[in-house]
């Protein structure tokens, strides 16, 4: 198969679908692959080492794609991009297609096949491709909560874990998934006084078990919810639907009971949001504030890490690229649940319900492309 790797352009994207070492075990199994020049040095792999591994460089987004049967890349196509993706081409990568309609839109126009990295799921409901930015991105909230949380960035003056004699920061998690253990282990690391809540009591009788003693768990409502909100310091968004908008769990009257200062961190900003007030951001522009609550909502904030996050996107989703070129998307979806769970458009048709139901458009079947 003809694989092509074009350079990221969202803002401040800096990280890249594939290493000189993934690069390499595709070229070793027959497959040619087509990198753009410079796509890799964002995160902090050149040119060279790309070509040493067997690719071919190529100086636009443009000859990539017109070369390519199967794109790689990190994020969704953005607007520059719709037009490069041609009928029938396999694109592999983060969609989030409920969160944005345009986007949809274009890809179905296009006739390409999409097959979206968040919606590869195993038979016990994980999600292997979401997993290692989840992992970065809850992380990384707690990091830039901190970091935010000082009074020159408007926040409410606190040090996380506070000092002997000064209670830490309250810190509440809502979702106790990959991004919310991530976020909690991290919070509870600096001394904070970490509240999960989740809806799930099995997850949270296993988060009990394993999380150390600054840690506390909560069954996740309405009610729970706004009084956790009136004294919590950081507020960190993880709640995630595979493949479908997240529920506002957040809403807009409920800012008013904050604090002056207390910081809002959206994960789920690029799946919609599970904070009503929160809208995409970027790490040019991370914040503002709404009724004196800082919100934090970048939509791609791994981007920010792009050399641990490279390493850990490319760990996860080159088994299955290899085995996609081996074989073919047809064939390798037939064969493979996980991948056919990830098959959202094809070839102008929306094959996965939770996007047709986000925007009210026909819904087909995969098994019709696949039989």
């Amino acid at each position: 198969m003809i694989i092509g790797v074009p350079k990221e352009i969202k803002n401040n994207e800096n990280r890249v679908a594939l290493t000189p070492a993934g690069t390499q075990e595709l070229v070793k199994r027959g497959h040619t692959v087509y990198v753009q020049t410079t796509a890799g040095s964002g995160s902090g792999f050149q040119d060279d080492e790309y070509q040493k591994a067997g690719a071919t460089l190529l100086p636009t987004a443009a000859d990539v794609f017109a070369k390519a049967e199967m794109i790689m890349k990190v994020k969704e196509p953005v607007e520059q991009e719709y037009k490069l993706i041609r009928k029938d081409q396999l694109v592999f990568t983060y969609f989030h297609f409920a969160s944005y309609e345009p986007l949809a839109k274009a890809m179905l126009e296009s006739g390409a096949i999409c097959l979206a990295y968040e919606t590869v799921e195993r038979a016990d409901g994980s999600l292997p491709l979401l997993v290692p930015m989840s992992e970065v991105a809850g992380r990384m909230s707690i990091q830039e909560g901190a970091k935010y949380l000082e009074k020159p960035l408007k926040g409410r003056g606190i040090l996380l874990g506070g000092v002997p004699g000064v209670k830490p920061a309250k810190v509440l998690v809502l979702g106790g998934g990959v991004v919310g253990t991530n976020a909690a282990k991290i919070a509870a690391g600096m001394g904070a006084d970490v509240t999960i809540v989740d809806l799930n009591l099995t997850r949270l009788r296993y988060l009990d078990d394993v999380m150390p003693k600054n840690v506390h768990t909560l069954v996740s409502n309405d009610y729970t919810i706004r009084e956790q909100v009136k004294d919590s310091d950081l507020i960190i968004g993880g709640v995630l639907v595979p493949g479908a908008k997240a529920p506002k769990l957040i809403t807009r009257d409920m800012l008013k009971t904050m604090r002056p200062g207390t910081v809002l961190v959206d994960v789920a900003v690029d799946q919609g949001g599970c904070i009503e007030t929160c809208r995409p951001t970027t790490h040019e522009d991370p914040t503002f504030i709404i009724d004196e609550v800082v919100h934090y909502c970048v939509a791609n904030m791994p981007g920010a890490v792009p050399y641990t996050s490279t390493l850990a996107l490319t760990n996860a989703t080159l088994p299955y690229a290899i085995r996609l070129a081996n074989q073919g998307w047809k064939k390798a979806c037939q064969e493979s649940q996980e991948l056919r769970l990830g098959l959202n458009v094809i070839q102008g048709q929306v094959v996965y319900k939770a996007v047709a139901d986000a925007f009210n458009l026909p819904y087909t079947d995969v098994s019709n492309y696949l039989a």
